[in-house]
């Protein structure tokens, strides 16, 4: 196994291990958002960072996944560069850069409108990389 690979598939692991320890709807929801991050975008990789955030890219950062009592924040580190016609994001509208999307426990994410905003933030990664 390549190391790339092992530092994939330990990352993997432990987002897998986060979400078995929030054990509520936290935990549901922030695996429903994973596998639709992951159906929008077949080679992201998956990484922990910050005292074990999950993180998602793919030419760059796509999106973040913290967990809080009241809500799982899917923030994305170029959110203000996208365009969000369902208007899913909801949260830190303010900044130059991020946005980010707050789901509370019940609330149900347009999951095609959300798959396109992940595939227009790896295109807007991507696009940039290869502009350099």
């Amino acid at each position: 196994m390549a190391k790339d690979e092992a530092q994939d598939q330990a990352a993997s692991e432990l987002i897998d291990a986060k979400i078995a320890a929030l054990g509520d709807w936290r935990g549901a929801t922030l695996a429903r958002m994973r596998a639709l991050i992951r159906e929008a975008d077949s080679d992201v990789v998956e990484e922990v960072k910050w005292r074990g955030v999950p993180v998602w890219s793919h030419g760059g950062i796509i999106c973040t996944g913290e967990t809080y009592k009241s809500v799982v924040k899917l923030t994305f580190m170029k959110g203000a560069s996208l365009a969000d016609p369902a208007g899913l994001f909801n949260s830190s509208l303010e900044g130059n850069a991020r946005r980010a999307i707050d789901i509370r426990e019940g609330e149900v994410v347009d999951e095609e409108a959300f798959k396109a905003l992940i595939r227009d933030a790896v295109a807007l990664n991507t696009s940039r990389s290869k502009s350099r």
